[in-house]
């Protein structure tokens, strides 16, 4: 899922731009600390909608590395690691020992639906503003 960065303005995206070329690390650092903030908005989310005790599920949402990708922009990924995640997150059949469908469990999307209340928050922007307004205030850029 990509962020939209709808609340910086026409200076801050060129000020982004700037930053990400002159000061890769500190981009890379930035991308951690939101890619954190989403996981644990991800993660709540999980907890609140998923209410049966499913193993270790609720304890493996995980922030991937930050890399830049394809189109050369930087991005991070949350997953949950849990080896029946995808069950929880996309539904699965209900089948007896014997083989037998007895009915399906509807998926939850739970990374979906918590990714676009991350989102739509708009924590993204702000900690992207916050962080080119130091970046500006320290002299760095």
């Amino acid at each position: 899922m990509d962020f939209k960065m709808e609340g910086l303005t026409d200076f801050q995206k060129d000020l982004l731009e700037v930053a990400q070329k002159k000061l890769p690390k500190e981009s890379y650092k930035i991308m951690r600390k939101i890619g954190s903030k989403a996981r644990t908005d991800v993660s709540r989310l999980a907890r609140s909608s998923v209410k049966k005790d499913t193993g270790a599920y609720h304890k493996r949402f995980k922030r991937g590395k930050v890399f830049r990708d394809r189109e050369n922009q930087i991005v991070v990924r949350i997953i949950n690691s849990s080896p029946h995640a995808h069950l929880i997150e996309n539904g699965h059949r209900q089948v007896t020992k014997d083989g037998k469908e007895i009915g399906f469990v509807p998926g939850k999307h739970v990374m979906e639906k918590g990714m676009k209340k991350f989102d739509n928050s708009g924590k993204f922007e702000d900690m992207l503003i916050d962080w080119l307004d130091d970046m500006l205030d320290s002299g760095g850029l």
